[in-house]
């Protein structure tokens, strides 16, 4: 591998690269120093006029990952060293930084690990077709054969790649596709979040590096949205440098690989991987001399903006002016023309998977509360509840559990508007989707906790489930609210990030060369703060913004999406819930006693160095693959393990018990059972017979001994003695000698006649056994003198005969087991039927409180069009009595002096004439509407 890398990038070929990166940092630093002041003009002037930001109803928590770890488990990576697969234990600690051990010892040990991924700029494969296809395109120019894979053979049919358009290449595999979604949820998570490097809580250096990286690329002729602006500042520069540098070593390096397809696409991988981890040290040491250089300057320019603040802004809005009345009426013509018919569609496009994406949010969410409640209905205990707590806490970085949400949003798609908009993909928009929907679900879940820890400590947990049911319909409508809030501000953001580069692009052309003579107008030492460039941007801007917020108001007053209007304002709901914002993290599991988490507490160590140890445990945020103390001799591809070998998750782990205990039944039902002790094997191999023959009372017989089968006498025993004989069959059927075990002696006393103490009088028995080969097994046969009552030896001492035994004494204790199952089962169908019935019972409750609220707003609104017809009629009646007045007086004056007295009918006015038709529109009705 070295030598394919050092022979392509000799000493001078790194030199010029190093000369590109210092080329394209120092032309990026001249942006970012002149939209650093701007930002930080933006900044003072927010923070001394203020804003019209609408307040957030659910709270934010700070630090949510505070002493968590994320994953870990055990992974098969391949080595490109030795070209074999090797295991590995995988640990994702809360800075989303990918780190792989040798073992999970050397891991809990605070050991350095093997290697590191940052997955910034990562897509992550499940399939080799989907990487062949993306290694082909990395070299345009070297054709494969069809049916030709990749320079890697996977190892089992689950594979994950985690795949780099610039850097190295990593390779895992697992063994079921339940675990690789499992995987894939998680790495796919990493990539999420690592992507996501700019801090938003930085409000001067974050817009000022977006602003710059923006415009240098439309210098370049780059505008629209752009993929790699993900991870850090130096990685996102580095994207930059390899933007241009990466297609020119490229066409200068791929003719002179030499080998197969596969092997050239390997060796150009490992190039370009070297080339830009040369290009990212130089980014990160650049950028940051470039970051403290604007921090020397901050302090100067923040004193003459607050200084010159109230100059600066009438400079800014009359150079505004004069550019405005050049661009406005091109812009509003190209707008009117190019991006009006598309806004409404592109809109659409953006809101229906979004809609469904914070919709699963908000169920999944319910449906987690609605679990809690039951169990607290089943009488779980505190334990159990600040468990469940617990797990809830952490719901938003459960990448499995919101593997769901985000795949809703994942079917964004603007085929046909990408190519005229020059979007290259929707992937910047679902990621910036994505973490909408985890922040809002860790805002809600953040909100319940300190509800609920409020209100068990001012009302206690006397009715635990009415207290949850409380707050979780306090946070649902706070959700529902700002997740409209939060959908609205992305769908604008969204439309001016496509529709802004559109503009810019064809009004740049025309625009550009007038644009100079305005920077005349302002003060020079104003100038820094309001460069003409970004004048001109915002004009354009104002331009667009008013069709897209109209457009986004129409799609609320339709509400197909849940979205509130912008009149619906809820600043005095809870006014005092923003005090609980800065109150520390429940810690359920101490405010319960629940130490231990299954499932929770984990092996996750902390980042990817050493130090920590075991003694540093973090709690995890998804339970491990493998269990605990799982051995892992596994080396290679040749020794993968075993399925069974790899249990899953804790809900498919009780499925698979329940199917093995059938399954065990069902063989238990065909099969008579085996013994379960050891001893009970031991006894089946070595049958051990207990012969218990009754006392004679004749002595004579007592003394003679008794031949045996061998002629050897056998000698008197006394009374109540045992004789344990070891009967020890052999294969091949020949006589087995009895061979005495155990014998215990039990003397019984008998008075004498002379009243002196007892003497233990022996009583002999007589014992004779005969060994016969029968087959392969041995049978005994007793004396003809045995006790009839008793059991033959042979049937005593057969393994048929000692497993009937068994399953007899088995059959009681299996039949009280299942018998408990029974009343277990009956309990638990009787508690779901009254957790069914109590939820019906709030059903029917809450049903019957929205019929008596829709009869009251029902007779409020009856009550209101009675008034308002009632007010009418007076108006009318007024109207016309004026009308009839004026008539009269009319009369009154042509007559030339009548008596004053109406005709019977003049006495009042025409009812059918007075009253409108419906449905006319009246003047009286329009003044009272």
């Amino acid at each position: 591998m070295g030598d394919v890398v050092s022979s392509h990038l000799d000493e001078s070929r790194r030199e010029s690269i190093t000369a590109r990166t210092r080329d394209v940092m120092k032309r990026f630093g001249d942006v970012y120093e002149r939209q650093y002041a701007v930002a930080l003009f933006n900044s003072v002037r927010f923070e001394i006029e203020g804003g019209g930001r609408p307040q957030s109803q659910l709270l934010h928590r700070k630090d949510p990952l505070a002493g968590r770890s994320i994953f870990s488990g055990i992974l098969f990576q391949y080595l490109e060293d030795n070209r074999k697969w090797r295991n590995r234990f995988i640990s994702v600690p809360n800075s989303y930084t990918i780190s792989y051990y040798d073992n999970k010892t050397a891991h809990e040990r605070g050991l350095h690990p093997k290697g590191t991924i940052n997955c910034a700029g990562y897509k992550v494969l499940t399939s080799l077709e989907e990487y062949v296809e993306l290694m082909g395109a990395s070299l345009p120019g070297v054709k494969a054969k069809m049916g030709s894979g990749p320079f890697i053979k996977c190892a089992t049919a689950f594979p994950l790649i985690l795949w780099h358009p610039y850097g190295r290449h990593h390779y895992f595999c697992v063994m079921t596709e339940k675990e690789q979604k499992k995987w894939l949820a998680v790495l796919q998570d990493c990539v999420r979040h690592s992507n996501n490097g700019l801090s938003e809580d930085n409000s001067v250096e974050t817009p000022a590096f977006t602003d710059a990286v923006r415009l240098y690329r439309q210098d370049q002729g780059h505008y629209g949205t752009w993929d790699m602006m993900c991870g850090n500042p130096p990685q996102i520069l580095a994207n930059l440098v390899m933007e241009t540098l990466h297609p020119q070593l490229r066409d200068a390096i791929a003719p002179r690989l030499r080998g197969k397809m596969q092997q050239r696409q390997r060796n150009w991988m490992l190039i370009s991987d070297a080339v830009y981890r040369q290009v990212l040290s130089q980014t990160s040491s650049q950028f940051s001399a470039l970051v403290e250089a604007s921090q020397v300057q901050k302090v100067q320019l923040d004193a003459r903006l607050r200084t010159d603040m109230d100059q600066i802004v009438t400079s800014k809005e009359h150079v505004s002016g004069k550019i405005r009345a050049v661009v406005l009426p091109r812009a509003e013509q190209l707008l009117r023309s190019s991006v009006q018919p598309y806004i409404s569609s592109i809109l659409e496009a953006l809101m229906e998977p979004t809609s469904r994406g914070f919709s699963e949010v908000r169920d999944v969410f319910f449906k987690e509360l609605v679990e809690i409640s039951k169990n607290s209905l089943n009488g779980g205990g505190k334990e159990k509840l600040g468990e469940n707590l617990e797990r809830l806490s952490m719901l938003a970085f459960h990448p499995v559990k919101m593997h769901s949400c985000y795949e809703k949003v994942e079917q964004l798609n603007l085929e046909g508007l990408q190519q005229r908009f020059d979007v290259s993909s929707p992937a910047v928009f679902v990621g910036r989707a994505q973490i909408l929907m985890g922040e809002q679900m860790d805002n809600s879940v953040y909100t319940f906790e300190q509800l609920l820890q409020q209100s068990l400590d001012s009302s206690g947990s006397g009715d635990l489930c009415k207290v949850i049911q409380r707050c979780q319909d306090r946070v649902l409508k706070k959700y529902d609210y700002d997740s409209s809030t939060v959908r609205k501000k992305f769908f604008r953001e969204a439309l001016l990030q496509i529709t802004i580069p559109y503009m810019l692009r064809h009004l740049r052309p025309s625009c550009s060369p007038e644009l100079p003579r305005f920077q005349e107008l302002i003060f020079e030492d104003f100038s820094r703060f309001l460069p003409v460039e970004n004048l001109f941007e915002e004009v354009v801007l104002h331009s667009v913004s008013k069709d897209i917020m109209m457009a986004v108001k129409e799609a609320a007053v339709q509400r197909r999406h849940n979205l509130y209007r912008d009149s619906i304002v809820l600043t005095s709901s809870d006014p005092n819930l923003h005090l609980l914002e800065d109150q520390p993290q429940v810690d359920w599991a101490a405010k319960f006693g629940t130490d231990d988490m299954d499932g929770i507490d984990g092996g996750g160590g902390g980042g990817g160095g050493g130090g920590g140890g075991a003694s540093k445990r973090r709690k995890q945020v998804v339970s491990m693959i493998q269990l605990e103390g799982l051995p892992l001799p596994y080396e290679s591809c040749l020794d993968i393990p075993g399925v069974e070998l790899i249990p899953e998750e804790d809900g498919s782990r009780e499925e698979d018990e329940e199917d093995e205990e059938d399954e065990e039944e069902q063989a238990a039902a065909q099969d008579p059972e085996s013994p379960d002790s050891v001893n009970e094997i031991r006894d089946l191999i070595n049958p051990v017979v207990e012969v218990v023959v009754p006392s004679r009372e004749d002595p004579g017989d007592a003394t003679q001994p008794t031949p045996s089968a061998d002629g050897d006498a056998t000698q008197p025993k006394p009374s109540g003695e045992e004789v344990v004989t070891q009967l020890t069959p052999s294969v091949d059927g020949d006589a087995t000698q009895p061979t005495p075990v155990v014998e215990e002696v039990v003397t019984q006393p008998t008075p004498s006649g002379d009243g002196d103490a007892t003497q233990p009088t022996p009583v002999v028995e007589e014992v004779v056994t005969q060994l016969s080969p029968v087959g392969n097994g041995v049978e005994v046969e007793a004396e003809e003198d045995a006790v009839p009552s008793r059991k033959s030896q042979q049937q005593r001492s057969s393994p048929h005969s000692i497993l009937q035994e068994l399953k007899a004494n088995k059959k009681p204790k299996e039949a009280e087991e299942e018998q408990v199952e029974e009343e277990r089962e009956v309990e638990k169908v009787q508690e779901e039927r009254e957790v069914e019935k109590v939820e019906e019972e709030r059903e029917v409750e809450k049903v019957e409180e929205e019929r008596e609220v829709e009869k009251v707003q029902e007779e409020a609104v009856q009550e209101a069009m009675e008034a308002m017809e009632v007010a009418v009629q007076e108006a009318e009646v007024e109207l016309m009595a004026e009308a009839s007045a004026a008539a009269a007086a009319a009369t009154d004056s042509s007559t030339g002096g009548d008596s004053g007295f109406q005709s019977p009918s003049m006495e009042g006015p025409d009812e059918e004439q007075a009253q409108p038709e419906p449905g006319q529109n009246t003047e009286v009705e329009a003044v009272m509407v």
